[in-house]
């Protein structure tokens, strides 16, 4: 148009239709360099489309019942490529969005920067006996090996049976970062929870971050009046769950199965310090090596290299 060629000239120069050519040039013409913008192809009027309620429907049936496009289309009379089609649109073609519990789209979150949430919480794991346990060396010996351990340490429970006792696993999962720290006492108690929580605000606090929140569940350690003075004092906001809804700290209970298979039961074990001794190296690998999804396949740690503050 500025420079005066004709329309089956531009059409050549460009590799595009006569028609084609023209419509930019119309546009050109009539509304300037504004007009060249590209605009939807989304027709104004879909008469075709779906209605509204039968989408409701559809997805009532999908949220409450889980059921597919074939199930549902023969329920409402649809073909199933139509239910199929509603459920793309909605994001509800996979179950995998959906939660389980509840029928309801699962609903993620990520807070902005490292510190602004920690998740915490305690899992168990019964201690090894020496020689190993079960899962490695066998249900006969793995009982040979309880009774060794329970006439070395003496330790039986009421019918003389041997008691290997428990490790609580106390584990703490940065949000926007998903780093992770943790560590082995022999209870949950209040008291060894906000001794943990501590160590972990330092740990933390030594890698450049300050620690606004803290997220966990309603186990009577956290409910305590000495969980919630421990925060105040760290100028931390405590935080809790929803009761019943632990997928409300469902980064720390993933983390929880990530520690089973890499670390609890990953390999075969001679006893249980053995497997204690071997924890800080998993997490450090999976701090510093392990690639997450959750950050780009990226370790997590690499979330905290450029927090605002730390090389000043």
């Amino acid at each position: 148009m500025d420079d005066g060629w004709s329309i089956a000239a531009a059409a050549r120069r460009f590799e595009v239709s006569w028609r084609t050519a023209k419509r930019w040039a119309d546009r050109y013409a009539e509304a300037g360099a504004d007009g060249m913008q590209d605009r939807s192809s989304r027709p104004h009027r879909s008469p075709a489309r779906t209605p509204r309620p039968t989408v409701r429907k559809i997805v009532h049936l999908r949220w409450k019942q889980r059921l597919g496009p074939v199930q549902i289309g023969g329920r409402l009379g649809l073909p199933a490529s139509t239910v199929h089609a509603v459920l793309l649109r909605c994001r509800l073609n996979r179950l995998s969005h959906i939660d389980r519990v509840t029928g309801e789209p699962v609903r993620r979150y990520e807070h902005p920067h490292p510190g602004a949430m920690l998740h915490v919480d305690v899992t168990k794991y019964g201690n090894i006996p020496d020689g190993g346990g079960w899962r490695y060396v066998g249900r006969l010996q793995g009982e040979r090996n309880r009774q060794t351990t329970a006439r070395r340490t003496g330790v039986r429970n009421k019918v003389y049976e041997p008691q290997m006792g428990t490790a609580f696993v106390h584990t703490v999962v940065d949000d926007h970062s998903r780093v992770a720290y943790a560590e082995i006492r022999d209870d949950e108690k209040a008291v060894t929870a906000i001794d943990v929580l501590r160590h972990a605000v330092a740990w933390f606090a030594d890698r450049g971050v300050t620690v606004e929140r803290v997220l966990s569940d309603n186990g009577s350690a956290y409910k305590s009046f000495a969980w919630r003075d421990a925060c105040v004092d760290l100028g931390i906001t405590a935080k809790k769950t929803r009761p019943y809804r632990p997928q409300t700290n469902g980064k720390v209970e993933r983390f929880h199965r990530t520690l089973t298979e890499g670390w609890a039961i990953a390999r075969h074990y001679n006893s249980e310090q053995a497997r204690r001794k071997a924890l800080p190296a998993f997490l450090h690998h999976y701090n510093h090596h392990r690639p997450h999804t959750a950050t780009g396949g990226l370790p997590p740690i690499t979330r905290l290299t450029n927090v605002p503050g730390q090389h000043t």
